[in-house]
């Protein structure tokens, strides 16, 4: 029997589906398994619109500043770029909590796969700083 990859990362799809329009968003988006029951309960806690601006800003601009929410780049050895990835990001959602997360732009798992561009969710927290 083949051995399997442990995979830590899941799709996080779009709260309220699907914009309108033809396009995919150039990123795939995922979450670390360990917060998926939070991001099930993301439009819950901030919303479903604000929701949905996070998602469609990882999805389309993970690189640049949010336009709607604060973003900045984690500090210290947490915040590092490695592996082709980028530093670790903060994003604030409508003050009622946070999201870290980092891109890279052709992720091939590492083994020599059908490179893509994804963004990965590291965390999700709803407490106050």
């Amino acid at each position: 029997m083949p051995q399997r990859a442990y995979r830590p990362y899941l799709p996080a799809p779009r709260h309220g589906g699907r914009p309108s329009g033809d396009k995919r968003p150039p990123y795939r988006v995922l979450v670390h398994r360990q917060y998926e029951e939070r991001w099930n309960e993301l439009p819950e806690r901030v919303g479903l619109e604000a929701a949905q601006q996070f998602y469609d800003h990882v999805a389309w601009t993970p690189g640049e500043p949010s336009l709607v929410n604060r973003t900045s780049i984690l500090r210290g050895k947490a915040g590092r770029a490695r592996d082709g990835f980028s530093r670790v990001i903060h994003y604030e959602i409508s003050g009622a909590g946070r999201l870290d997360y980092r891109y890279h732009n052709a992720y091939d798992q590492g083994i020599n796969r059908d490179a893509h561009p994804i963004v990965q969710i590291l965390t999700i927290n709803f407490s106050s700083h």
